[in-house]
């Protein structure tokens, strides 16, 4: 993929992308930064077509998809939108919702804005993507509104979350924290929480916890496990309250089917808080080939998404 520079602010994005044509180029030196090689016949002559997001090779006449294996493939929402919702999704702190969003972008209809926004979100996370290591901060909480039920651990109607983030030694400035996961479990088990440790963080890291008995395994499973009072965990706690504060705020709550995705946001762009400008071409899928869900899959019956549970 093409080492394309970048734009820093809201005007210099206009000055980008103004119309559909500059869209297209952008796609096409991000497909093809050596040129364009038809992926038939290996031909090197193509013309873009002034209509659609295509170039016709003029060995074959083959018309090569700009946005074949990304989150626009298919798409009849211009370019350009797409562009502007990969540049708001990767820029702006607090996110949108899908109102927020079909009002700022002036689309007919929610569903088109709602599938739009997950689809740029399921660009955000890499099926391989590297595990975090280092000190650990582990912990878990409760996503959902007030209901009736039992307290902490016990709680019943909502969803739980677990959590690692990586966290500076005593000797290291506070500015050193580091990378974020978040992922829904089924409960708080052992097999739940320690599965989640597995799946996210590299053996032989310090895993920093609470007394919770569902953690003690780490040991054996090859961490390095230090058990910490709860109120010594506030980096963690931390996270939680900007989570339920962002959901709260932006989103007004989400539903348990749609929670994960907006996880994977969180974590976006918390991890790229620094150099949230560099997100824009995974956003749009560019870097990952991912080409995001379907409105109908999307309005499926939750299934807990769990892989331990």
């Amino acid at each position: 993929m093409s080492r394309l520079g970048f734009l820093k602010t809201a005007l210099e994005f206009q000055d980008w992308f103004p119309d559909e044509e500059s869209c297209r180029e952008y796609l096409s030196r991000c497909r093809w930064p050596d040129g364009f090689e038809c992926p038939r016949c290996g031909g090197t002559e193509g013309v873009p077509l002034s209509t659609r997001p295509l170039t016709r090779c003029r060995q074959c006449n083959y018309q090569a998809s700009l946005t074949a294996g990304t989150v626009m493939q298919d798409t009849r929402t211009p370019l350009r939108i797409w562009f502007l919702g990969a540049f708001l999704v990767a820029t702006h702190t607090p996110g949108f919702s899908a109102v927020q969003f079909q009002r700022y972008t002036g689309l007919k209809y929610y569903k088109v804005a709602f599938n739009m926004l997950h689809k740029l979100r399921a660009a955000m996370v890499r099926p391989d993507r590297d595990k975090i290591h280092g000190i650990i901060e582990a912990d878990e909480t409760y996503v959902g509104g007030p209901k009736e039920g039992k307290p902490g651990r016990g709680a019943e109607g909502k969803v739980l979350v677990a959590a690692a983030l990586e966290v500076p030694s005593s000797t290291e400035r506070r500015s050193r924290v580091g990378r974020l996961r978040l992922r829904i479990v089924l409960d708080a088990s052992a097999r739940s929480l320690v599965g989640f440790i597995k799946a996210n963080v590299e053996v032989g890291s310090a895993i920093r916890t609470d007394d919770w008995q569902s953690y003690a395994p780490l040991q054996r499973a090859g961490y390095r496990h230090q058990v910490l009072p709860s109120t010594e965990m506030l980096r963690i706690h931390h996270i939680f309250g900007n989570l339920k504060t962002w959901l709260r705020g932006t989103h007004h709550g989400v539903s348990q089917k749609h929670l994960q995705a907006y996880l994977n946001e969180f974590v976006f762009r918390y991890n790229r808080r620094r150099t949230p400008i560099a997100a824009f071409q995974t956003v749009l899928g560019l870097a990952t080939h991912a080409e995001g869900p379907t409105y109908a899959s999307l309005s499926r019956t939750w299934v807990h998404p769990n892989p331990w549970g």
